[in-house]
C-alpha cells in the first residue's frame, strides 16, 4: 500500500525556502505577526528572527510601533507593553523597569538610562531590542544622576538631571552618550543657572531640547552650549508633550483642548476639529501625547466607578497644516487600550 497517498500535501508557502518566506512576511504589517506566529513552529521562529527585521529595513517596510511603560498598582512594578491592533499587551520577556528613569527610542531600540530600583538609584544603561524583545546592559552613566529627562539629537542622548554625588541640591548637569560609538563624554556639562525639579519628559525641536520645571520652561542648544528661558512656551503648563513636524502638542485636561505650540512664530494654537477627546463623564488629571508616523496619539484615563477601576483611553489623530498657521485634527480612531489599576509612565514610538 502506498501510504504517501494519505499524507497531507504541503501548502504552497510552507514548501518555499526560508529566504522566500522571510521576504513574503517582511512585507506584511507587523500587527499581523502574532497571528502568523500561530501557524507553525517554523513561522514562529521566522517572526523572532533578526533576518526578518533586517529584510524589512532593506525593503523599507519598517513601521512605527507604540511601546508603553505602565505602572501596575497591584503588582507595584513597571513593565513594557506593546500596541497590538486596538489594545496594549504585556511583553512577558522583558523584566520590570526602574522608576524615574529616562527612556529614549533610537531606531528599533529603547534606551533605559538610570532610574530607581528598590535598592536605590542606579546608573545602569540598558538597551531593549524591539525586534526580539531582549535586553542587555551596555554601560553606566559616569555620574550618578536622579530626576532626569533625556532627549536625542544627531545620535547623541543628552541626560539632564541632578548629580546625586553633589552636596548641592541644585547641582544639575548634562551627561552625553553617543549611541553610534557607545561612549559617554567624560565630563558633566554644568548648567548655567538654577533649575527646579524637572517635570517628566522633554521634547526636541530644531536641534534644541525643551523642558520645564514648576515655574519655567527652558531651552538648551547643544551646539552652542546655550541655555535660555522660553517665556511664551511657559504661558501654558504643558507636560507629557510630543513633537510632530517641529510643532509641540499636548492635551490640556482642564480645558479639554489639544494645544499646539509653533516655535517659529512663538505662539500657542488650539487644534481645530478635535473637540472633546474623552467621553463624558471624565475627571482626567493627566494626559500623554506621542507622535508616530506623522500622526498623534493622545492617551487619557477614564474612571469606571461601577468597576472601581480606570481605563486608559486613546485617540489617534491625523494632523493637517492650514494656510494662516491653523492646524486641523481628524480623530481617526478612539477607544480603550487597557483597563485595570495602571498608570502611564512613558510611551515611545519605535521603528521596527
Amino acid at each position: 500500500m502506498d501510504f504517501h497517498r494519505f499524507s497531507k500535501p504541503p501548502t504552497l508557502i510552507t514548501s518555499l525556502p526560508d529566504e522566500l518566506i522571510i521576504d513574503i512576511i517582511a512585507r506584511v504589517p507587523i500587527s499581523n505577526y502574532p497571528t502568523i506566529s500561530l501557524v507553525s513552529r517554523r513561522f514562529r521562529s521566522t517572526i523572532a528572527s533578526p533576518e526578518l527585521y533586517r529584510r524589512r529595513s532593506l525593503l523599507q517596510c519598517t513601521e512605527h510601533c507604540l511601546y508603553a511603560l505602565l505602572y501596575n498598582s497591584q503588582t507595584r512594578d513597571y513593565r513594557w507593553y506593546i500596541r497590538r491592533r486596538n489594545g496594549f499587551v504585556l511583553i512577558p520577556s522583558l523584566p520590570p523597569m526602574p522608576a524615574h528613569g529616562s527612556f529614549v527610542s533610537v531606531g528599533s531600540k529603547i534606551y533605559v538610562l538610570g532610574g530607581v530600583y528598590s535598592s536605590g538609584v542606579t546608573s545602569t544603561v540598558l538597551t531593549i531590542d524591539c525586534t526580539t524583545h531582549t535586553m542587555q546592559h551596555i554601560s553606566n552613566i559616569p555620574k550618578l544622576m536622579g530626576d532626569t529627562v533625556a532627549g536625542i539629537i544627531d545620535g547623541k542622548i543628552y541626560v539632564i538631571g541632578l548629580s546625586e554625588l553633589s552636596k548641592d541640591k541644585n547641582s544639575k548637569g548634562i551627561m552625553v552618550f553617543n549611541t553610534k560609538t557607545g561612549i559617554w563624554e567624560p565630563e558633566m556639562i554644568k548648567l548655567g543657572f538654577e533649575i527646579g525639579r524637572l517635570w517628566p519628559g522633554c521634547v526636541v525641536m530644531e536641534g534644541k531640547i525643551y523642558m520645564r520645571d514648576v515655574e519655567n520652561s527652558f531651552v538648551y542648544e547643544p551646539r552652542e552650549d546655550k541655555w535660555e528661558r522660553e517665556e511664551m512656551l511657559n504661558s501654558k503648563k504643558w507636560e507629557y508633550a510630543c513633537v510632530v513636524d517641529d510643532i509641540l502638542y499636548y492635551y490640556d485636561v482642564f480645558k479639554k483642548i489639544l494645544r499646539a505650540y509653533d516655535i517659529k512664530h512663538k505662539c500657542w494654537r488650539e487644534v481645530e476639529g478635535v473637540g472633546r477627546l474623552l467621553p463624558e463623564p471624565s475627571r482626567a488629571l493627566w494626559s500623554y501625547t506621542v507622535s508616530y508616523g506623522g500622526k498623534l496619539a493622545v492617551f487619557l484615563p477614564k474612571e469606571i466607578h461601577k468597576k472601581n477601576t480606570t481605563e486608559i483611553w486613546c485617540a489617534e489623530i491625523a494632523l493637517e497644516r492650514r494656510q494662516g498657521g491653523g492646524i486641523l485634527g481628524n480623530v481617526e480612531w478612539g477607544g480603550v487600550v487597557i483597563d485595570g489599576d495602571f498608570f502611564y509612565v512613558r510611551c515611545l514610538s519605535v521603528l521596527v
